[in-house]
């Protein structure tokens, strides 16, 4: 009970994205800081940023993700559908991964290094490139959620 004269205490809410900000997956909003730091104001993903972000140049972004290296140095490219998903997707694995590898430069190396025994041996940056990306990243929520490897 509050005495006369009190009143209760204020609760302080946090900040956070409305819900919709990231509605494509729901383990989508503990990635939305790494994608959000590559957010250009016009709503696209800068790829400058991205690649200077990882110490790479832009041929080789677009060759980690499976374009052709024009793909990224052309504005009307950059912008394009399939250029926007293939380096969003990649941003996506490596920020599920960046906790448990030690950071985003880590998640980088098993991105393009280690090996995925459920995928016959494949690499993220392989199942990326071939348009599987959505099943590695199931494959990843599995896992985050206790399911065996």
């Amino acid at each position: 009970m509050l005495r006369q004269g009190r009143s209760a205490p204020v609760q302080r809410q946090t900040k956070r994205p409305p819900a919709t900000a990231y509605p494509a997956r729901p383990g989508l909003a503990l990635q939305a800081p790494l994608i959000a730091a590559f957010i250009d104001p016009v709503g696209t993903i800068a790829v400058e940023r991205v690649a200077r972000s990882f110490g790479i140049s832009k041929a080789q972004l677009a060759e980690t993700v499976g374009l052709k290296g024009e793909a990224l140095y052309k504005p009307s490219r950059i912008r394009a559908p399939k250029t926007q998903s293939r380096v969003r997707e990649m941003l996506e694995i490596i920020s599920l991964i960046s906790e448990w590898a030690g950071g985003k430069d880590q998640a980088m190396a098993w991105y393009r290094a280690q090996r995925i025994p459920a995928f016959g041996g494949r690499t993220a940056e392989a199942l990326v490139k071939s348009g599987k990306a959505a099943a590695l990243r199931d494959y990843l929520d599995h896992i985050a959620m206790g399911g065996f490897a």
